[in-house]
């Protein structure tokens, strides 16, 4: 009998029906042997020496493996394709004392039959390049979080943390809020006019020159002049061009670009998409065909895609959508600057599961995350869209209006989802002639004002996170969720804002130690990891370099800094037994109301977060709140007088068929909260990259 040991049951499930009888897969249920919880588990006097001990809690579970493993005629260790699975798969290898030359670990980036036969077929060695990089990871952040937390503790309040890149990201959300904060908008006026070309040709174009520059009006005075000038003066269609131009595709999903748009298309935060994509790269029962693996592996911060899977896809695209609608060669697309290219992209693991034939098979949120991901890589093997661009130039007394419109030629890849009906109709300019006389139909000045950055959103920090080095694809989800969970952000109309106590804590982090909220140090940082993984860095070497400058920061920071007290937020609820106002705390389950004047008042009250919407059963208002299990749902606050619950978000739109109310859906729907009513309606967002 042959042992087979992954993460996860799913995992195990899927995988034991493509394999014979004799072979038995078992789940880890993820790590089993670590640092230790209590002490710090790094002995930095004794060349950075690591304490591993069995996970408490766990001891049962490894004590079960490894009996299977003594069984076993060979155990093999097919933990998940990255640093952190070659560790997990290390400390199996050493507890059950295999010899690191014997070749027992099995590596395979989709979950179907050929992927895991093939893996099975040519186990390989230990990669102990991967192991020291994942080592140098754990131990880097154990020394941060072990030596900074405790000051914290001291000096502000229990049950802070600080982490490297955890306190990076932190850094980041505070500057931009920062900017925000000290943002002078600046008025401007744009000017645009309706012409007249031809009777029944109206072309709306924009100021681009004054006198050969480009106009700056600062004010209304400005624009008032300057729209008597454009009254006054006489204009002629001076220029006309027609060009060709190609809308190519985007590459496919990575780990950072699934969770943007994830994020902005479907409203998930980067912990639920990738909780989502796990389970479709784990598996889905598909009736007769069996759990299937539907993506590939979704931590990478890789493009490529195998050539054998372009030429199924290639073959796909000319039977579904026609052959004009292939490329003459197969796409090729350059990762970031960094990037590891150790898998492929984010694809599915058959590009025939298209995701309406399937979809009853799928939750509704799996629907949509799998119909983005397959959308997003067969829009990326296709032809360009095309096309035709008309610019027209119009002058007069010194002043030149330019207006660009184009016409959809060719759809190519937009016809995946139907975009190329989104193409509003231009007006044909092509039987017009340079010098044709143009008369003002109206001349429309409007104000504006310089806008400040936009606050991070889950989407917009992890594309900058990505862009500045902090982090890596199995950091990003995990990262924000601790900034959430201590406290130190809070969500805000999806906007990530730093809390009093998140800035209190920033603020120390750059005074002590300012190499840990640093963003170029952190992203070098995480360059000398993959470089340890590349085999040409010692992982110690590099912990000792960082070590050395961070134990003195430590130093001086026991001595000098002092403690600060974090104001509390104090809200309008009046405590009902003493009186006084109950101030907004943050527990396990988010923030709550509690009594300041405890311990003597121990009263405490949900936080009830209003969302503008009246309850249809007893007119009161719906709030959000968490579950348990950290899943947030909406319910009235009348509760348990009024029982009204939804997974989903109300707003006060009401369904037009039934009025009954109308909730987000998944991919940015409006649907009907009567199950019996079918009415949906696509919100108006954008989806830009």
């Amino acid at each position: 009998m042959y042992l087979v040991i992954v993460e996860s049951p799913t995992k195990a499930k899927t995988i034991n029906k493509f394999l014979g009888k004799q072979y038995s897969v078992k789940a880890s249920m993820g790590h089993l042997i670590d640092l230790p919880k209590s002490q710090l588990g790094v002995d930095p006097d004794n060349d950075f020496s690591v304490k591993y001990i069995t996970i408490r809690g766990r001891g049962k579970a490894l004590a079960e493996l490894r009996k299977h493993a003594r069984k076993a005629e060979r155990v093999y260790l097919a933990t998940d394709p990255d640093r952190e699975g070659e560790a997990i798969a290390w400390h199996l290898l050493r507890d059950f004392k295999i010899p690191a030359d014997v070749p027992c670990r099995v590596v395979f980036h989709e979950i179907t039959k050929d992927a895991v036969k093939k893996a099975f077929a040519n186990p390989r060695t230990l990669n102990f390049h991967l192991v020291d990089a994942q080592q140098a990871r754990r131990v880097l952040d154990r020394l941060v979080g072990y030596k900074i937390s405790p000051l914290l503790w001291e000096k502000v309040k229990k049950g802070l943390s600080a982490g490297r890149v955890q306190s990076a990201a932190l850094n980041m959300i505070c500057l931009r809020q920062e900017e925000i904060e000290g943002f002078t908008p600046r008025e401007y006026w744009s000017v645009e006019a309706d012409f007249y070309c031809a009777p029944d040709i109206l072309v709306r174009a924009k100021l681009a020159r004054v006198d050969g520059v480009k106009p700056e009006l600062a004010n209304a005075e400005d624009a008032d002049a300057m729209v008597h000038r454009i009254k006054r003066a006489q204009f002629t269609l001076s220029q006309l061009q027609t060009q060709d131009r190609m809308k190519k595709p985007a590459p496919p999903f990575t780990t950072s670009t699934l969770q943007q748009q994830s994020g902005r298309k479907l409203n998930y935060s980067a912990r639920k998409t990738m909780a989502i994509a796990q389970q479709l790269y784990e598996g889905i029962s598909l009736g007769r065909r069996g759990t299937t693996g539907l993506i590939t592996y979704m931590r990478t911060d890789s493009v490529h895609v195998s050539e054998d899977f372009q030429r199924l896809t290639r073959d796909f695209i000319a039977a579904r959508f026609g052959d004009q609608y292939v490329p003459a060669k197969p796409p090729r697309y350059t990762a970031r600057k960094g990037a590891q290219q150790a898998h492929e992209a984010i694809r599915p693991t058959d590009v025939s599961l298209v995701p309406e034939e399937i979809r009853s098979y799928l939750t509704p949120e799996q629907y949509a995350l799998y119909r983005l991901i397959w959308q997003r890589y067969v829009m990326s093997q296709m032809s360009p869209a095309r096309c035709k661009q008309q610019i027209a130039t119009f002058s007069g007394d010194g002043l030149v209006f330019k207006a660009a419109q184009q016409k959809l030629v060719f759809p190519g890849f937009l016809a995946v989802d139907g975009q190329e009906n989104g193409e509003p109709d231009a007006a044909d300019l092509s039987g017009l002639a340079p010098g044709t006389p143009a008369e003002i139909k109206d001349v429309l000045p409007q104000q504006h004002f310089t806008q400040p950055p936009p606050a991070y959103s889950e989407a917009l920090l992890v594309k900058d996170m990505e862009e500045k080095g902090i982090g890596r694809p199995s950091t990003y989800a995990p990262t924000i969720e601790t900034l959430l969970q201590r406290g130190y952000v809070h969500k805000e109309n999806g906007k990530l804002i730093p809390t009093e106590l998140g800035r209190t804590v920033n603020d120390l982090l750059r005074r002590f130690f300012p190499d840990i909220i640093n963003l170029d140090f952190t992203a070098a940082l995480e360059s000398k990891l993959d470089t340890i993984e590349e085999g040409q860095l010692a992982w110690k070497e590099v912990v000792r370099e960082f070590y050395d400058k961070f134990s003195r920061d430590v130093a001086v920071a026991e001595r000098e800094m002092a403690s600060v007290q974090v104001r509390e937020e104090v809200s309008t609820e009046i405590c009902q037994y003493c009186g006084r106002n109950m101030v907004v705390k943050a527990g396990r389950y988010g923030k709550f109301l509690a009594c300041p004047g405890y311990p003597e008042c121990k009263n405490t009250k949900p936080l009830l977060q209003k969302i503008g919407v009246r309850c249809p059963r007893c007119g009161g208002e719906i709030v959000k709140l968490r579950s348990r299990k950290g899943r947030w749902f909406f319910g009235c606050e009348n509760y348990p007088d009024c029982e009204f619950r939804s997974w989903k978000q109300p707003v006060a739109e009401k369904c037009p068929q039934c009025q009954s109310l109308l909730v987000i859906g998944p991919a940015n729907t409006l649907v009907c909260s009567n199950a019996q009513c079918q009415y949906k309606k696509k919100e108006d967002k954008n989806d830009g990259d």
